[in-house]
């Protein structure tokens, strides 16, 4: 079964004339969608519904559990797919806004050794329309409307890697875009990727001057490759020279993600190490102490070696900003609710 969401608003309008409805029929179904409302609950004619129903599926993405954090709020969703895969995401309240972080696979083949969303590998790529319904389930979810969304801005930071599944999130990124719809801004959203290069270099040339973000995570080849496979294909110095691709073709400055990992990299030396590697380059340096894995051997560093290592990023000039922890007694890092539901079941099934 084929998915709706994954048309834009003009193949929507295209496909509504070839079932012979009169154009109305399309604005209704589109802005349906956009509400997230299942196909069967749009108020299309019976003749339509009845038509789509045999080719598209009624409801791709659904929420299966949500998930509160009694520290901070932050809630965590558990999607199931049309074909029963699990997904997740999480929606965090700011004062400038909502964000919602959404993921772009099921599963993750990069092999990151701190990230448990690549514990089980790759199962498959999402399309376009999954991505996006995430998105409009829980805009619709927290009381959201396309007029007055729930969710202002989007990371994608959840489970997957966004360019091992390029197309599809180009295609959703001009989707959620697109005027009519939920419309959210591409300065509204960021991209986050361990560094494929040469997908960094095509993304430039997209026209869409959202704002990205590379999972750096070592100021060396050698130490990035101990916890990053990645670093294996592709050094640092190719990745500044895309990023420095990416601010020429946009205009828009890039973030580097660097994770806190106790007796890995957060000492004084590594601070200043990445000191001089990002100074005077028009980056910003977001880090984050690291959200425990159970499965890997690694520690997150404490909050005062996570304040020295900031203090020397500052003290050198360099922007940079502490992100602060949140959903973390909810398994707030991608990939963590998904394995432990999925452990759960297995050993309900066992017993």
């Amino acid at each position: 079964m084929k998915i709706l969401q994954d048309l834009s608003r003009e193949e929507i309008e295209k496909l509504v004339e070839e079932h012979g409805e009169k154009k109305f029929r399309s604005q209704q179904l589109f802005e349906g969608l956009m509400q997230g409302k299942r196909l069967s609950e749009i108020p299309v004619s019976a003749a339509l519904r009845n038509a789509l129903s045999e080719e598209f599926e009624d409801e791709p993405v659904k929420i299966k559990e949500t998930f509160v954090s009694r520290e901070d709020g932050t809630k965590k969703f558990l999607f199931e797919l049309a074909d029963g895969n699990l997904i997740e995401g999480v929606f965090m309240r700011y004062k400038y806004g909502n964000t919602q972080c959404v993921s772009t696979q099921v599963g993750c083949r990069m092999g990151c050794k701190f990230c448990a969303s690549t514990l089980n590998g790759l199962v498959r790529n999402l399309s376009a329309g999954e991505i996006l319904g995430q998105i409009l389930a829980v805009n619709r979810a927290e009381g959201g409307t396309l007029k007055e969304r729930a969710v202002t801005n989007v990371v994608l930071m959840g489970s997957g890697e966004p360019f091992d599944n390029y197309d599809n999130v180009v295609r959703f990124l001009r989707n959620v875009s697109a005027e009519g719809g939920i419309c959210i801004s591409p300065r509204n959203i960021s991209l986050s990727t361990c560094g494929l290069v040469p997908e960094i270099r095509r993304f430039a040339n997209e026209g869409l001057p959202v704002n990205l973000t590379v999972s750096l995570h070592a100021s060396s080849d050698g130490e990035r490759r101990r916890v990053m496979p990645v670093a294996n294909a592709y050094s640092i110095p190719e990745i500044m020279e895309a990023c420095a691709c990416y601010f020429e073709k946009t205009g828009r400055r890039y973030i580097f993600e660097y994770t806190l990992i106790a007796g890995e990299n957060c000492d004084r030396e590594h601070a200043e190490a990445l000191a001089a590697l990002v100074k005077g380059k028009p980056c910003h340096v977001n880090l984050i102490r690291l959200n425990e894995v159970k499965e890997r051997a690694l520690a997150a560093a404490d909050e005062k070696e996570a304040y020295r290592f900031l203090g020397v990023l500052e003290k050198n000039g360099v922007s940079a900003t502490l992100r602060r922890s949140l959903g973390s007694d909810i398994g707030g890092a991608c990939g963590q609710l998904r394995n432990a539901y999925l452990k759960d079941k297995e050993c309900k099934n066992e017993n």
